[in-house]
């Protein structure tokens, strides 16, 4: 299986803003909800890697084993930016697990991958990386989606996968790990 990787600098570089709204048109303008009335970066703590097995850009379409191209957004409360679009070529849904080895390579460090269908044994692999398969109605909006995430992200009322997302992110200070351990009743 052929791969072909498409890395996307966005808005002339990883520091500099993203700019425009407007994300129905992913070749154009891969970037979403920068301000434009402050101007000023805003902390997108925590950001998040999320997939999307898609064909057209827009919507899930796709079966996660069959799927011709995952795209790769990044993800914070403020804003979501196109960061990689790969593309796989056509494949059949036969089973034959070794297709899936470039898929599974392109996804270490995402949190979730939406689809619509994934197979059980690629759903335990999903999972063994730390990837959360998420499986959609067909044509789910991405738009709608980053939104959804990103209103999770905000408000604090994120699903159970994402917080367990968030918190492998978080720094571990001993201190606090050995104190939680010691409340929850832990003994040597």
């Amino acid at each position: 299986m052929a791969l072909r990787r498409h890395l996307r600098i966005l808005a002339g570089g990883i520091d500099a803003p993203c700019s425009g709204r407007d994300f129905r048109d992913v070749g154009s303008n891969p970037c979403l909800a920068w301000p434009a009335s402050t101007g000023a970066m805003l902390p997108m703590t925590p950001t998040l890697k999320i997939a999307f097995a898609t064909g057209d850009r827009h919507k899930v379409d796709q079966h996660f084993g069959s799927a011709s191209a995952l795209l790769i957004y990044e993800v914070g409360p403020q804003k979501s930016c196109v960061v990689e679009f790969a593309e796989f070529g056509e494949l059949e849904q036969d089973g034959h697990e070794s297709k899936l080895a470039a898929k599974f390579d392109l996804l270490q460090g995402c949190a979730a991958v939406y689809c619509q269908a994934v197979g059980g044994s690629a759903i335990q692999q999903l999972l063994g990386l730390g990837v959360q398969p998420m499986r959609v109605a067909a044509n789910t909006s991405i738009a709608t989606v980053l939104d959804e995430l990103q209103a999770a992200l905000r408000n604090g009322n994120a699903p159970a996968w994402l917080q367990r997302s968030i918190a492998r992110q978080q720094p571990v200070d001993d201190d606090t790990r050995f104190a939680a351990m010691e409340a929850e009743g832990w003994q040597e």
